[in-house]
């Protein structure tokens, strides 16, 4: 079973967090390139900005935010992201960092369980 675990990218980074993947598609404000100690940035697996921002207004509820999110996980362009963490995932435990203030609703989490369904 993959280790996937999420983190917000204000928290410190650890070496139990295995190798670290932010996953939006903007930088997290006053967070240094140091202080983030990423293995990589992979922006094409972030939501779109249509979708985030539709999601931040209310005019998604988390269930449909996910299933659009999914979808756009699917497409062309997210599929190298994927697979980069797909892999990574399988030599051991990852880390998606996030900067959303939301710790249980955000995209990291619906990326990991998106990605541990197969």
């Amino acid at each position: 079973m993959s280790d996937i675990r999420v983190k917000r990218a204000y928290e410190s980074a650890d070496k139990s967090d295995g190798a670290r993947y932010l996953v939006d598609r903007l930088w997290p404000r006053g967070v240094s390139k140091e202080k983030a100690d990423l293995t990589d940035w992979l922006k094409s697996v972030a939501p779109s900005d249509e979708l985030r921002q539709r999601y931040h207004e209310g005019a998604l509820n988390w269930p449909n935010f996910v299933k659009a999110y999914e979808a756009e996980l699917g497409k062309d362009e997210a599929a190298e992201g994927v697979q980069t963490l797909k892999e990574a995932a399988s030599k051991g435990r990852i880390t998606l960092v996030f900067a959303s203030k939301q710790t249980e609703q955000n995209n990291a989490t619906a990326l990991r369980d998106y990605l541990l369904k197969g």
